[in-house]
């Protein structure tokens, strides 16, 4: 059986990134025409176009898309056994692609990055904040964190602790509609949802053998949940938030939590990483680095709101 043409594969898929066979050239450290033939090559091999080419542009075929996605794994599986091998006899070095959730990377990522690079400085780590759903093969992302349920996948997780949500309204808002006693009461209120009107989850609540769900009613839907915090500061509803999103107001008074004796179901942090276990000693090191501080974070935060 001949062997995959590893060059003509890792030549695509910086041709399709770069948008360009002279871009690609320069980050391969290649001639264009090199690159050019390695494509050819490839497409000849295969018995189909891959790049449509033309003289002022290079676009992906409709067969190139289907395929892209397996020629950068091809070509991160490479890169990721070589930098594997290198990395434990040279120091830190290089870059690390890192996702996550909005709000988390603002209020809670900062300081355990900095951390760690002040131990690696010769580490770079690009961090990509978004609570849309990524594609870490696609995107070319070493690790992601994640605070949802995990659909069925290929990526390796490492669960690292877990996060807390409630039930939040300010003073004011309780002073002029009441404070509900039962989730069923919120279907009363003005209940601020998560995601799209359409699409907006359901709460769930439970207690001892009883259990209640109810739909968020507005006036305000946002896929975000910084973007609640003022409403709910002013009075203007009710919201179930991750605790770390509302520390401050919780610890200022502008919040309180209700409904405390029922609980909603758990939410996890998680580590994803792409599915090859052979991966550059940089990603391993900031894995585990990351597993182990935002574990103490999350733990250090659910002692201040026990009083221990």
């Amino acid at each position: 059986m001949a062997l995959p043409d590893y060059e003509g594969w890792a030549c695509f898929a910086a041709v399709a990134d770069s948008g360009s066979f002279t871009a690609a050239a320069g980050a391969l450290g290649l001639s264009k025409a090199s690159v050019s033939k390695a494509v050819s090559r490839l497409e000849a091999s295969l018995g189909i176009t891959l790049l449509h080419r033309s003289s002022r542009s290079v676009t992906v075929s409709t067969a190139g898309e289907g395929l892209l996605g397996e020629a950068r794994a091809m070509v991160a599986a490479a890169t990721a056994a070589t930098e594997a091998a290198r990395g434990d006899r040279l120091d830190l070095a290089g870059p690390v692609r890192l996702a996550a959730p909005m709000s988390f990377g603002i209020k809670v990522l900062g300081p355990p990055l900095a951390a760690f690079l002040e131990r690696h400085p010769a580490v770079e780590i690009e961090v990509a904040l978004s609570d849309a759903r990524q594609d870490l093969i696609a995107e070319g992302i070493d690790l992601a964190l994640r605070i949802a349920p995990l659909a069925d996948s290929s990526l390796l997780v490492r669960t690292i602790a877990p996060v807390a949500a409630s039930v939040l309204a300010s003073p004011a808002y309780l002073a002029s509609h009441g404070t509900p006693r039962h989730p069923l009461d919120l279907g009363a209120h003005r209940l601020i949802g998560y995601g799209h009107r359409e699409r907006a989850a359901p709460l769930r609540f439970h207690r001892a053998r009883e259990e209640a769900t109810v739909l968020p009613t507005g006036p305000l839907f946002a896929n975000n949940g910084d973007v609640m915090v003022p409403l709910l500061v002013a009075g203007g509803g009710i919201a179930v938030l991750p605790d770390f999103i509302v520390e401050e107001a919780l610890a200022s008074g502008a919040l309180v939590k209700i409904l405390t004796d029922w609980s909603l179901p758990q939410a996890y942090l998680h580590l994803l990483s792409p599915p090859s276990r052979l991966r550059p000693a940089r990603v391993r090191a900031l894995s585990d680095y990351l597993v182990e501080a935002l574990k103490l974070s999350c733990a250090g935060r659910d002692s201040r709101e026990s009083g221990d």
